[in-house]
């Protein structure tokens, strides 16, 4: 590969790059993050480093008026990769 092509892409789902507010739900906490990317199927979290972010939680984002069951795909320097999983769970 020649250092000047574009990087492959092996996302199954292309992603479009948002700038959301959201708050991971679990059963103990409430904790605030941002949706850097995101797309049908998941999306790329950025988070404080320093707060434990249990494999799965509930994700609402009120600029989309919804909440997502997610789960960790990746880790690495406050940010998450994460994937939407299980029935649709409604709005609010």
């Amino acid at each position: 590969m020649n250092p000047i092509d574009p990087p492959i892409e092996r996302r199954s789902h292309a992603r479009g790059i948002v700038l959301k507010d959201a708050t991971i739900i679990t059963d103990d906490a409430r904790i605030a993050c941002s949706v850097r990317n995101q797309h049908l199927h998941g999306a790329e979290l950025k988070v404080d480093p320093s707060v434990i972010i249990p494999d799965r939680f509930l994700l609402h984002v009120p600029a989309d008026d919804a909440s997502y069951r997610a789960v960790v795909r990746w880790r690495k320097n406050g940010r998450l990769g994460v994937q939407f999983y299980g029935a649709d769970i409604g709005r609010g």
